[in-house]
């Protein structure tokens, strides 16, 4: 039987699941929360660098700030990929305002921006408003 690793994206919590478990039944052994959300969770930067440092399983990150009027454009169109994915990647959103630092270490220079995390480095990225389908066939290509 095959294990995944998944970071908790609620509490931070390293988890072990196995690939035959379905994906919505996954649950943190620490907090409860889901492993694989429906919609996009947000993460601070301690998380992301966990997640992205440790995770077997695809982790998109959306890179936006409130301020940004294509970052919330784009928000619907996350969530939607997020739901069709839901099982075979997760999503989560990061707020650059509140989290600049994590914008110098994954050296993001503008917003938004969708970077991929697997097995222990970034897979890709996608700037700019980026349709549903788009982020969908993207994310598809990676794995």
């Amino acid at each position: 039987m095959s294990t995944r690793k998944l970071t908790c994206l609620a509490c931070g919590q390293f988890n072990r699941v196995t690939a035959e478990r379905p994906a919505a039944a996954a649950k943190c052994g620490t907090c409860g929360a889901r492993l694989f959300p429906k919609k996009p969770a947000e993460i601070d930067a301690k998380i992301l660098a966990k997640a992205a440092r440790a995770d077997e399983v695809p982790l998109v990150v959306d890179f936006w700030a409130p301020w940004c009027g294509p970052c919330r454009m784009m928000a619907p169109e996350f969530a939607k990929a997020a739901e069709t994915l839901n099982g075979s990647a997760r999503f989560a959103k990061l707020n650059t305002q509140d989290h600049p630092e994590a914008s110098a270490r994954y050296n993001i220079r503008g917003i938004p921006m969708l970077a991929a995390f697997s097995g222990g480095r970034e897979r890709g990225r996608q700037a700019g408003v980026q349709r549903a389908e788009a982020i969908t066939g993207w994310v598809r290509e990676l794995a």
